[in-house]
């Protein structure tokens, strides 16, 4: 079955909202684990506007960072 962008980038958002928890607990993590919140209220926000085209671009974003 197919995963549609409405259920992938939500799916994203937890997962890197998770993982910015981890590198939190990480001396000098602090950095990447902000820029990562900063990723995923992006993704909130284009989902509250209904920008599509937003949401594929910031699905793109979240998907590059690693657990």
């Amino acid at each position: 079955m197919t995963e549609t962008l409405a259920d992938a980038l939500p799916a994203e958002i937890e997962r890197v909202t998770l993982t910015a928890g981890l590198y939190m607990s990480v001396p000098g993590g602090q950095f990447a684990a902000a820029m990562m919140l900063a990723d995923v209220r992006a993704a909130q926000q284009a989902i509250m506007r209904g920008d599509v085209v937003e949401m594929v671009r910031i699905y793109q974003e979240l998907k590059e960072w690693k657990e």
